[in-house]
């Protein structure tokens, strides 16, 4: 494509320029509206003294006319939204000066008052047109004005003076010219200066929005009494589990954030604890600090996921645990294999009573008990850092559901009932598949022991869902057990907790550990269903850490 044929944005300089050309000459056009009625005002006012102070006053009347109604089309075009080419504008200069100069031909020639009104279209031309075509402007009245003084001099014997006047007035026409283009220049310069620095600011205020938006770190302005005044997407996510995009506009901050605001107003030295807006929620960090130095009306807020931070000391932790199994591992398993096989050797014995045989179980029983524990340590401080990738939720829990049934049927007495649930639009989830996998065999293990316990029959549900923004997938597993009682929620993701006696108390701790190696989140529900329910919220996949 030619550069001549290619379109102008439409915030570039040259349109820019147009639009005030076409507003320029839209004040000029109001001028000359305002010159042509007062013209013809003036032929009905001093109708006694007409015929002495005109040559030719039919012609002039008519003439009057004819400008007055030109310049009543040309108005109520530019009304009807006619946007004039350069074309228009030169053509209406040339004609303004033709039509001033048959003015004064019609008049009393170059020594009417009708003369400056030269000066003004020649201004008018140079400030519409800074360029050679305003030369010509003036070189075109100059020549007029020195034609019509010549003819008033030969034609009609009037005084030699007229042609000085004319010569004059050429000279103020070139200057107006030479000065108007100059300042016009500068003038044009300047305002697409400033047309540059305003478009960069708009842009970068788009960038720094964009930035904003994006950016993992939630952002909000508040007022004292907490409530909201601006938030990015982060934030929503972050506080409220949603964005805004949904509809909701959410206008007040949530508890926990408020009873910081509150102990930060009271001493804003002091570093506010971390909190969670909600039990599903990760654990948060929020900082605060005054907008405005002077006035101190409004507060801006900065959340942040702790989910970096517990992956560093995770990885400190883990780096501590690997040396400490080690030590373990030596110093414990070897006894432990010795003891082990010692109460088995005696079990074979055939000089053993009911009494050593009972007391041989419980040896042997904790002795797998410990050896358990060991495993689990050993299991959490070798594992690998996750490789994250987006997966098809549907399709990965559909396999490992038919893979699962098939491992865990021979554990039980009865068929294993699960029940597997899928929104219709799942949106992919980052995760680590190895390690997911880990976490879910884990939950559904528990799920359906504690469902034999309590029913007689292995059951569980696994649902999976997105939240309300739909930009995040979660996951939950529901058992029919006998649940978790209100004094122990708080302490089921501790190490070495558990009501079973049989049980070690660090698979759910295991199984956090993993969901924070994968930016996603574990926690208890708490509703009125029987039984527990274990949800797994994955990370958001364009704000991943």
């Amino acid at each position: 494509m030619p550069e001549s044929t290619i379109p102008a944005p439409a915030n570039s300089p040259d349109t820019a320029t147009a639009d005030q050309r076409v507003r320029l000459f839209r004040i000029y056009n109001q001028y000359r509206l305002v010159i042509s009625l007062t013209l013809v005002a003036i032929l009905f006012v001093n109708i006694d003294g007409f015929d002495t102070r005109y040559r030719m006053p039919d012609y002039y009347q008519g003439l009057a006319f004819s400008y007055l109604g030109l310049n009543l089309f040309i108005g109520l075009l530019l009304l009807a939204g006619f946007r004039p080419q350069q074309r228009h504008i030169t053509g209406s200069i040339l004609l303004d000066v033709l039509a001033m100069h048959a003015f004064l031909v019609f008049s009393s020639g170059i020594t009417s008052g009708l003369a400056n009104l030269v000066i003004v279209a020649v201004a008018a031309g140079n400030i519409l047109t800074p360029s050679r075509m305003g030369i010509f402007y003036a070189a075109l009245a100059a020549l007029c004005s020195l034609g019509v003084a010549s003819w008033s001099v030969v034609a009609l014997g009037n005084s030699a003076d007229d042609i000085v006047r004319a010569g004059s007035l050429g000279i103020l026409y070139f200057a107006a010219a030479f000065l108007l283009q100059n300042i016009t220049r500068r003038m044009i310069r300047s305002e697409a200066l400033a047309n540059s620095r305003a478009q960069s600011i708009v842009e970068l205020e788009q960038i720094n929005q964009q930035i904003i938006q994006r950016m993992r770190t939630g952002i909000l302005v508040t007022d004292r009494f907490g409530r909201i005044r601006v938030a990015n997407a982060a934030a929503e996510e972050l506080l409220f589990g949603n964005t805004s995009e949904d509809g909701h506009r959410h206008i007040s901050l949530p508890p926990a954030l408020r009873a910081g605001l509150e102990q930060w107003l009271r001493s804003p030295e002091m570093r506010t604890e971390p909190f969670q807006p909600s039990p599903l929620s990760p654990l948060l960090q929020a900082n605060f600090t005054r907008l405005h130095q002077e006035k101190g009306d409004q507060i801006l807020v900065f959340i942040e996921d702790m989910s970096k931070v517990t992956q560093q000391a995770q990885q400190m932790k883990l780096a501590s645990l690997g040396r400490l199994t080690a030590g373990i591992a030596h110093e414990i398993r070897n006894p432990l294999g010795a003891i082990s096989h010692a109460a088995q050797l005696m079990n074979e014995s055939p000089n053993l009573d009911d009494g050593d045989r009972k007391m041989l179980d419980i040896i042997q029983r904790h002795s797998r008990r410990v050896n358990g524990i060991i495993e689990n340590v050993l299991d959490l401080s070798r594992r690998h850092p996750a490789d994250s990738e987006k997966v098809d939720l549907a399709n990965w829990l559909e396999e490992f559901v038919d893979q699962y049934r098939q491992s865990v049927s021979a554990n039980f007495r009865k068929p294993v009932n699960i029940q597997l649930h899928l929104a219709p639009e799942l949106p992919p989830a980052p995760m680590d598949s190895s390690q997911m996998e880990q976490v879910l065999v884990n939950l559904c293990d528990n799920g359906l022991r504690y469902s034999e316990l309590q029913t007689g029959e292995p059951s569980l549900t696994i649902s999976a869902g997105a939240t309300v923004d739909g930009e995040r997938a979660y996951l939950d597993i529901r058992d029919n057990g006998p649940g978790i009682s209100e004094e122990n929620r708080a302490s089921v993701f501790e190490p070495f907790f558990t009501t079973d006696k049989s049980g070690t108390g660090l698979g759910l701790y295991l199984a956090r550990e993993l969901c924070e190696a994968n930016q996603a989140h574990l926690s208890l529900l708490q509703d009125s269903h029987p039984g527990c329910c274990f949800r797994i919220t994955f990370a958001h996949q364009g704000r991943l850490i």
